[in-house]
């Protein structure tokens, strides 16, 4: 006679060393956002934003080129 477990194990999974969390069920691949660091969340937003904008503008206009990556540096620098 063979008994299985009726009993589900819940998997939290952070890839990022904890600023997002996921879920999955045991045995399983698929798996879903449990939560995001409200800071990270805000940074991923920011990063996403810029590289739409450096895509919107011209790359190939140097003068445009330039003032991006002034931008860029100004950003690190404030870092």
């Amino acid at each position: 006679m063979m008994i299985k477990s009726s009993e589900v194990i819940t998997i939290y999974e952070s890839p990022d060393g904890g600023k997002t969390v996921y879920t999955r069920k045991s045995g399983e691949t698929a798996r879903t956002l449990h939560s995001i660091d409200p800071m990270h969340q805000r940074e991923l937003e920011l990063s996403t934003r810029w590289a739409k904008l450096k895509e919107a503008v011209c790359l190939d206009d140097p003068a445009i080129n330039d003032l991006i990556h002034q931008i860029e540096m100004l950003m690190e620098l404030k870092r």
